[in-house]
């Protein structure tokens, strides 16, 4: 069985005010040609499709044109909603277009039934788990204790009833334990979101999708294949690909990558005002976070760099000034920190201690409450 992993397409993303939907429908047509080349018997999109719950019609038309493409190469398709979709908008018309091999998981609601296709090592079952919250699976399952994120997926997975005799495929969308991240996602406050990896043993491959570096989680079984593009200056060092899986035989499972090339980089430049206008640089269309090492401000520095880079999305000074108000470590430190964190520090400055258990918990139960409204 071989299969291509995807994930985290973010369609419709912005980076600051710049429209990344040039950059995606380039890498989108890429990838349908390797997926054409490669005649997987499956393409599996783990998450995130849209970089809004409510995308613009324009993203809509563009993930609708690659759905319509890869339908035509006698593929089937799985795909999930991840935290950033609306499950029950990404999810219209799904029943139809199964007819068409394209499989779209419904908003959870306490049943998962595999979708089984087969090749010369027999069956494989295909098992299409969304993003999920304790309180998705609380409501269908009242009488199980379901406290954290690790027992939402245990549950959600004890609930399917996986025959362990046939290969079985999981595609999920959630911050697995160990992973590493970058500033780019959007994680809950505190880490609360982690799942322990133990809870999907039974799966013979996890296809993952929510951050957005390549990487293995433990084992070869388990994988994130990272986004197609970056999407933050974070993701600078990321070699964007994606994953191709080929199962054999149970436990025999074989991975391999296939490199992506973006229409445009993003990376950081630095050096002085000068440096950067002088000859030996050239400029570039690539997304651009410009450090300018200069001791002064530039007057009207950024129209004047826009000149040789049009795509310059930041701008920042890297001095002794700015290293001696600590505003670059400050800035980092502040990412680093969960809003639990934050708050404890700001409740330490206003009553001079810092919170007990029981406030800790409470602030910490109201935060999560607010970030359930707002995803």
């Amino acid at each position: 069985m071989k299969l291509i992993h995807l994930s985290d397409l973010h369609i419709g993303k912005r980076i600051e005010a710049v429209s990344l939907l040039e950059d995606q429908k380039y890498i989108l047509d890429q990838i349908a040609k390797i997926i054409s080349d490669e005649k997987p018997n499956a393409v599996l999109i783990a998450g995130d499709v849209y970089d809004k719950t409510v995308p613009s019609a324009e993203a809509v038309e563009l993930f609708d044109n690659f759905l319509f493409k890869l339908s035509k190469l006698e593929t089937d398709v799985f795909i999930i909603s991840g935290n950033h979709d609306s499950a029950e908008r990404l999810a219209f018309g799904g029943r139809l277009m199964q007819n068409a091999g394209v499989h779209i998981s419904p908003a959870y609601n306490g049943k998962i039934e595999p979708i089984i296709l087969s090749d010369e090592y027999g069956e494989t079952a295909f098992w299409m788990l969304p993003f999920i919250k304790p309180a998705h699976v609380k409501r269908f399952f009242h009488e199980e204790e379901i406290e954290d994120y690790t027992a939402a997926c245990r549950i959600a997975v004890e609930k399917m009833n996986i025959n362990k005799s046939v290969r079985n495929v999981l595609i999920a969308h959630q911050f697995v334990t160990g992973a590493d991240t970058c500033e780019s996602e959007e994680l809950s406050v505190g880490g609360t979101d982690n799942v322990d990896a133990a809870v999907f043993k039974d799966f013979d491959y996890v296809a993952l999708g929510h951050l957005h570096g390549p990487q293995n989680v433990g084992s070869k079984k388990m994988r994130y294949c990272g986004t197609p593009l970056k999407y933050s200056f974070s993701e600078e060092k990321h070699i964007k690909s994606i994953t191709v899986v080929q199962i054999k035989e149970k436990d025999d499972i074989t991975l391999s990558t296939i490199p992506l090339q973006p229409l445009r980089d993003m990376r950081r430049i630095r050096g002085s005002f000068d440096e950067l206008m002088g000859q030996e640089y050239t400029g570039t269309d690539d997304y651009v976070h410009i450090i300018l090492t200069d001791e002064n401000d530039v007057a009207e520095a950024a129209g004047k760099l826009r000149i040789k880079y049009p795509n310059m999305v930041n701008l920042s000074y890297d001095n002794t000034r700015t290293a001696a108000n600590n505003i670059i470590n400050a800035a980092q430190n502040i990412k680093l920190k969960s809003q639990l964190e934050l708050f404890d520090e700001l409740y330490e400055l206003q009553n001079n201690r810092k919170m007990d258990e029981q406030e800790k918990e409470f602030v910490q139960e109201l935060i999560e409450s607010v970030w359930e409204r707002a995803l």
